[in-house]
């Protein structure tokens, strides 16, 4: 098996486009083509991270934070960076890196946070607007069903936790083939009404090729009629944080304690604790700063984020508590997501989360 393969499950698990425009997730160093020998996953690409890689002989070493994101001007011993990538090439080792992509799926790193806290009907904190489209065709009554199955194949029609949605309507359609047609029904040179269905069906631009596609190879007509329409609608099923409720009312110290206690924390930095019992939470793995105002306008009791600056807290104002919990703490879940999406597909080579990660900041 070739490491594209397991690159190109990666991103159909991960899709690029989730993340965000200053992002460089996907595959970002090595020969795809070899034979895959085994998987190493991390939070961040480090030195211990590549020679954990080497003594496991594994080729491919995936993390959650990409090391590459600006040019790289030069490749020398000089600094880290040029070090890692001339040892990466060196050992023939390739690096793949899930990040914004991952943050912004809702059972992505916030997702899974919320699983280790014992959050329930969470929800995406700030769902993502202008992802959604809507298709709609027409054809003729009999072949409207296998239509919608080709559409539905091709990732269209989910909505929420449903999934083949589409709407249909009766009416007729009326056309005129030219010489040079050759059509499904009628004849060339007359006028032809035929009974159709009108059918529609949202999806996710990202898809949009493919769903053309399946629609051109699945469509009876030789040239079919096709609206692509774009919704302000937001994907609640994509976007930045999460927010849930605790089973029950929780005095605020001891959910604290838990938070502690599940991420390996020795401390947390709050705002003041305006609140004594908490119920709606939430959070944000990595850096979460921007999102204050969504969990504010929720409802939310308290909010946790790995990244807070001093006057972030400013914005509690008296309304929310505000807890950052640190970068690598909020995220290192992110390499048991990976980690459980590679082994469960894939049982030819041996998969791990290396035991060399251990974030850059010390609580002393």
């Amino acid at each position: 098996m070739k490491i594209q393969e397991v690159i190109d499950f990666l991103n159909a698990q991960f899709p690029p486009a989730y993340q965000e425009s200053w992002d460089n997730s996907g595959f970002l160093v090595g020969d795809s083509s070899q034979e895959i020998k085994g998987v190493v996953i991390g939070l961040d690409l480090t030195p211990a991270l590549i020679d954990d890689a080497i003594a496991q002989g594994a080729n491919l070493i995936c993390t959650h934070h990409p090391f590459l994101f600006g040019g790289v001007k030069r490749i020398t011993p000089a600094n880290e960076e040029g070090r890692m990538i001339i040892k990466l090439i060196e050992n023939r080792l390739c690096h793949y890196a899930c990040h914004t992509n991952l943050d912004n799926m809702k059972e992505g790193v916030s997702g899974i946070l919320c699983k280790k806290l014992g959050l329930v009907d969470c929800q995406v904190l700030r769902p993502v607007q202008g992802m959604m489209r809507k298709l709609v065709t027409f054809c003729p009554t009999a072949q409207a069903e296998a239509v919608r199955q080709a559409l539905y194949k091709a990732g269209a029609g989910h909505i929420g936790n449903y999934d083949n949605c589409s709407y249909s309507m009766e009416g007729s359609g009326t056309f005129r083939a030219g010489a040079d047609a050759n059509p499904f029904c009628g004849e060339r040179g007359e006028q032809h009404t035929e009974k159709e269905i009108r059918i529609e069906v949202i999806y996710e631009k990202r898809i949009e090729r493919k769903l053309i596609q399946r629609l051109l190879d699945a469509h009876p007509y030789e040239e079919p009629a096709f609206d692509l329409i774009s919704l302000e609608n937001s994907n609640t099923q994509v976007g930045g944080g999460a927010i849930g409720f605790l089973p029950e009312e929780t005095d605020t110290i001891t959910f604290l304690n838990k938070v502690k206690e599940i991420i390996r924390i020795p401390c947390i930095k709050t705002s003041e604790l305006c609140r004594n019992k908490v119920k709606k939470v939430a959070l944000c793995g990595g850096s979460g700063n921007f999102m204050i105002g969504d969990a504010k306008n929720l409802g939310a009791d308290i909010y946790l984020t790995g990244d807070l600056k001093y006057h972030d807290f400013q914005q509690a104002e008296g309304q929310i508590i505000l807890a950052e919990i640190g970068h690598f703490e909020s995220e290192q879940f992110a390499k048991e997501i990976i980690y459980n999406t590679i082994s469960k597909k894939f049982t030819t080579f041996a998969c791990s989360i290396s035991d060399t990660d251990r974030g850059y900041v010390r609580y002393i």
